[in-house]
């Protein structure tokens, strides 16, 4: 029987049920940019010389082993109903083996109650969990012990600052001193013994960018780049204010494409981790993904309808994302994950 739709039991008006509204409701993409993916053509291979049944999507990521090489993105948390869809993805993402974010935990950091909608590792004791922060917080007093209370609150094995200017400037309480950032970010990614990341949250991180980072000691890198959710089109639903509408409406364009942001960052670093995530929506993408360079690859708004519908709805659309990974793996003749990763059958097509 299928599980009832998690939204309805909640009332609006709170920040982050508000998010989840709007990108389950309107419509949030970014306009005239795309995730790049359709630049990419894998040529099929007539003769894969491989068994369907025995290839593996196995890979490690950072130390950790993982069954996939898929990542339930960062989304929500921080009411009630929030919590139950964290608590729905890391059940599912615990069941098949994706790797799997909370929301920003900066709630829970400030407001004790508000914890347990962030904690998922009861949920999902095997797998990696990453804890959230806006790395702009550390400009308004936060601290490496508060980094480390979000790291707790979650029950996370790793922690993904991150980085959404655009957004704090339409969002109506949003903190926009992104001023000597980097030095924060360096400090906390010394201090801390987990390893520490940096994602954009649809905007992308170019190659010249990511360099900076991953010299001031992060860990990985989530691009998050354009072609899925665009933040600002979010917080411009969400705004009553007609100017910041309007302004906000100028950067539904925005943004650098994710499969053009996995390419620059791979270039600058042969080894760093990678998440390649921003709009993907098929195994597909995903493959397109590690074959350009990304150690795993995120999915985000294309869950959260499946997650909020039933448990069910959910495990199909993670089995879905699967099958199409290891169908494009066989269609090129791959057998795991490292042999996608190293295919020359992924071409440029314009």
């Amino acid at each position: 029987m299928l599980r009832e739709s998690l939204m309805p039991e909640v009332p609006t008006g709170e920040r982050k049920i508000e998010h989840v509204r709007l990108c389950l409701d309107e419509e949030v993409g970014g306009k005239g940019v795309t995730n790049g993916f359709e630049h990419y053509r894998f040529r099929h291979c007539a003769l894969p010389e491989v068994n369907f049944d025995d290839i593996s999507i196995e890979t490690n990521f950072l130390g950790k082993t993982l069954r996939t090489p898929l990542l339930i993105s960062s989304m929500t948390g921080g009411s009630e109903a929030t919590g139950a869809i964290n608590s729905r993805l890391a059940e599912a993402a615990e069941r098949r083996g994706w790797a799997i974010g909370v929301g920003s935990v900066r709630a829970a950091v400030e407001r004790e109650e508000l914890a347990s909608t962030f904690y998922v590792r009861d949920k999902a004791p095997n797998i990696p969990i990453i804890a959230n922060l806006g790395a702009v917080q550390l400009n308004y007093g936060f601290t490496t012990e508060d980094c480390l209370r979000a790291i707790d609150i979650a029950g996370a094995s790793m922690l993904v600052l991150h980085l959404n200017g655009l957004q704090e400037v339409f969002q109506p309480e949003g903190n926009t001193n992104f001023g000597g950032l980097l030095s924060r970010i360096e400090e906390v990614c010394v201090k801390l013994d987990v390893p520490v990341g940096i994602k954009e949250v649809g905007w992308g991180i170019d190659g010249e960018t990511a360099s900076r980072l991953y010299d001031a000691g992060v860990a990985f890198i989530d691009v998050a780049g354009a072609g899925g959710t665009s933040w600002s089109q979010v917080e411009k639903f969400r705004s009553r204010d007609e100017v910041r509408r309007a302004a906000a409406e100028a950067f539904a364009g925005w943004g650098i494409p994710t499969a053009e942001c996995i390419v620059e960052v791979r270039e600058v670093s042969p080894h760093g981790g990678l998440i390649g995530s921003g709009g993907l929506n098929s195994g597909v993408d995903a493959a397109k993904a590690l074959a350009l360079g990304a150690d795993i690859a995120g999915f985000g708004r294309s869950l959260l309808g499946p997650a909020v519908q039933s448990e069910e709805a959910l495990d199909a659309a993670l089995a879905r994302v699967e099958l199409e990974l290891r169908t494009a793996m066989f269609g090129i003749g791959a057998a795991n994950i490292s042999a996608l990763r190293t295919t020359r059958r992924l071409i440029r097509v314009n």
